[in-house]
């Protein structure tokens, strides 16, 4: 199998410093870790994870995190007795 193709990409440098140090775990390379994403592409005929589009409430809930509107609680029974729970 002929190696001749390039990926060439940006991607936040955070983000690749954190998959290399999974990848340094696992023993393989950035470049490994890309073709056997590659192949289980092409071996699943799709992206090899599930990948969907947040429900309505889930979008809401969302949301309603990235403008801080979160009640907080100071303990688990706390918030087993706001939700009428035993904890």
């Amino acid at each position: 199998m002929s190696m001749s193709e390039r990926i060439n990409t940006r991607i936040d440098p955070e983000l690749k410093q954190a998959a290399l140090s999974v990848f340094n775990k696992l023993g393989i390379s950035e470049a490994e870790a890309i073709r056997m994403f590659y192949a289980q592409v092409d071996l699943q005929q799709g992206i090899p994870f599930s990948l969907s589009i947040p429900n309505a409430a889930t979008q809401k809930a969302m949301k309603e995190g990235e403008q801080g509107n979160l009640k907080t609680y100071i303990s688990s029974a706390e918030l087993f007795d706001d939700l009428g729970t035993v904890s």
